[in-house]
C-alpha cells in the first residue's frame, strides 16, 4: 500500500488499487474502538442514461436509489439484518453521483466486512420482492414530495436547468419506477457496481492487509467494462426559466433563488472551485454578513434563512432562502449586494475571519468517520486529494472570492422558486 501522511492536518492515509481495479483507502486511527468501513460506486440518480459494451442504455428515473433498497437482500436472509445482529450499524444512501453501504462497529470488524462486501457485489432480486417494493418506494416518494423544503428544492433546480439530468428527483417519481424490473436491476447492477467503479475506505485501528485479503477474497477478479455516461449537453449559464411559483399547505412563504455557476471539470480545480463557493456564500448570506443582519433587522428574513455551494456532475450553483414573505426584494438584495462585493471588494479582516472559521471547519470535519469516508469517495471519484485542503485554501485570495461573486450572482444567472399557502397563488 502506499502511505501518505499529511502534516499539516496530522493526518495518514493508505491507499492501494487491486488487480481487479478496486480502489481502497484506509484511514488509520489508532486506539480507537470504533471502525468504519464505507463500500460505494460512482453511481447515483444522475446517472440514467449510459453506454456499456457498446449499447446505450435509457433508465428510468429513480433506479439508483431503487437499486440501493434492494441490494440488501440475500437468497436467504436481509444483509441489514444480519449485520446488526452481528453488532454492526448499517445503512445506505443514494446521491446525485455516488450510492454507498456503511456500518460501524466495535467488535467483530473483519466479519462484518465480510459480509458488507458479499451482498453488494452479489445481488439477488426476485419479481416479487421488486414488485413489493415498488410500493414502499412510491409512498415515500409520495411523503417526500409533501415535504415544502424539498419541492422549493426542486423546483428551483427545474428552473435553473432545461435538461441535465440534477433537475430529477434523485427517487424519482411514482410514474417512474413503474418501469424498473429486475431485469433492469441486474443490468444497472453489472454496469456500476463492477470493482473498477467502486472505492472501499475503511476509518479506524484496522489490519490494512487483512482488508486487502478480505476484498481479494470475496470480490470479483475482473474489474468490469468501462462505463461511458450521458448527462446531456452542456447548458448555457442563463437560468431556463426565470421562476416558480407553488401553492402548498403551508403558512408562511418560503423560497430559495439560485445562480447557475460554471461547472469546472475533475480534478484539483473543481476541489478549489468547491472552497472559493462555500467561501463566497458564507461572505455573502452567512449569519455574520452585513447583508444577513440587514435583512434579519427589517423583518425581510428570520432565522431558517440559509445558503450554500453545490457541484454535480457538469453542474455547480451557489443558493438561498426561507421563509420569506417578499422573496423578490431578498433575491434583488443578494444581488445588489453581491454586485458592491464584487466592485467595492470584501473587507480584509471579515474575509480572514470567514476564511480561518471555513478552514476550522474542514479540520473539524475530520472528527466524522463518514465525513472521512465521503469526502475520500468525492475525491476518489472526481479526480481530487480531499486532504489536500490546506494547500488549496492557500491558493484562493480574496479577490478570487470578489470575482466569483461578481461573475455569478447576476440576473441572468438567477431562477426564483416561491411556495404560497394554497389560496394566495394570485395574491
Amino acid at each position: 500500500m502506499v502511505k501518505t501522511e499529511y502534516p499539516r492536518i496530522g493526518e495518514t492515509v493508505l491507499t492501494d488499487t487491486l488487480p481487479n481495479g478496486l480502489r481502497v483507502a484506509i484511514v488509520p486511527k489508532p486506539g480507537y474502538r470504533k471502525r468504519y468501513a464505507f463500500f460505494t460506486t460512482r453511481y447515483g440518480g444522475m446517472d440514467m442514461k449510459f453506454k456499456l459494451d457498446g449499447v446505450w442504455h435509457d433508465t428510468p428515473a429513480g433506479i439508483a436509489h431503487y437499486l440501493e433498497h434492494k441490494m440488501f437482500d440475500t437468497e436467504d436472509s436481509n444483509a441489514l439484518q444480519t449485520l446488526s445482529q452481528n453488532g454492526a450499524e448499517p445503512n445506505a444512501f443514494t446521491a446525485n453521483s455516488m450510492t454507498a453501504y456503511y456500518f460501524d462497529c466495535t467488535e467483530h470488524f473483519e466479519e462484518n466486512l465480510k459480509i458488507l462486501l458479499s451482498f453488494v457485489s452479489v445481488p439477488y432480486f426476485t419479481q416479487e420482492s421488486v414488485d413489493k417494493e415498488r410500493g414502499i418506494i412510491a409512498q415515500e416518494i409520495r411523503m417526500t414530495e409533501d415535504g415544502p423544503d424539498w419541492r422549493v428544492y426542486k423546483n428551483m433546480l427545474s428552473c435553473l436547468y432545461r435538461t441535465n439530468p440534477a433537475r430529477v428527483p434523485i427517487a424519482g417519481t411514482v410514474e417512474s419506477i413503474q418501469e424498473i424490473t429486475p431485469d433492469t436491476l441486474y443490468a444497472c447492477h453489472k454496469a456500476f457496481y463492477a470493482p473498477s467503479n467502486m472505492l472501499l475506505c475503511i476509518v479506524g485501528d484496522v489490519d490494512a492487509e487483512a482488508v486487502l485479503s478480505l476484498a481479494r477474497e470475496v470480490l470479483p477478479e475482473e474489474p468490469g467494462a468501462p462505463i461511458e455516461r450521458d448527462y446531456g449537453e452542456q447548458e448555457e449559464l442563463t437560468a431556463f426559466q426565470k421562476s416558480m411559483t407553488f401553492p402548498m399547505e403551508i403558512a408562511t412563504p418560503q423560497f430559495l433563488v439560485g445562480f447557475k455557476c460554471p461547472a469546472e471539470g475533475d480534478g484539483e480545480e473543481l476541489f478549489r472551485q468547491s472552497l472559493i463557493g462555500e467561501l463566497a456564500c458564507d461572505i455573502l448570506l452567512g449569519d455574520s454578513s452585513p447583508l444577513y443582519m440587514r435583512l434579519y433587522d427589517e423583518g425581510l428574513i428570520n432565522g431558517s434563512f440559509g445558503g450554500d455551494f453545490d457541484q454535480l456532475p457538469g453542474v455547480a450553483y451557489l443558493f438561498a432562502g426561507g421563509e420569506c414573505k417578499e422573496p423578490e426584494k431578498v433575491s434583488q438584495a443578494i444581488m445588489d449586494e453581491a454586485a458592491r462585493l464584487g466592485r467595492e471588494g470584501v473587507d480584509e479582516t471579515y474575509y480572514q475571519q470567514i476564511r480561518r472559521a471555513n478552514f476550522g471547519a474542514s479540520l473539524r470535519s475530520l472528527n466524522s468517520f463518514e465525513n472521512i469516508a465521503v469526502g475520500m469517495a468525492d475525491g476518489c471519484f472526481r479526480g481530487f486529494d480531499p486532504y489536500r485542503f490546506p494547500e488549496v485554501y492557500d491558493s484562493i485570495t480574496k479577490a478570487d472570492i470578489e470575482a466569483f461573486l461578481r461573475d455569478n450572482i447576476v440576473e441572468e444567472r438567477r431562477a426564483l422558486s416561491m411556495l404560497v399557502p394554497k389560496g394566495e397563488e394570485s395574491a
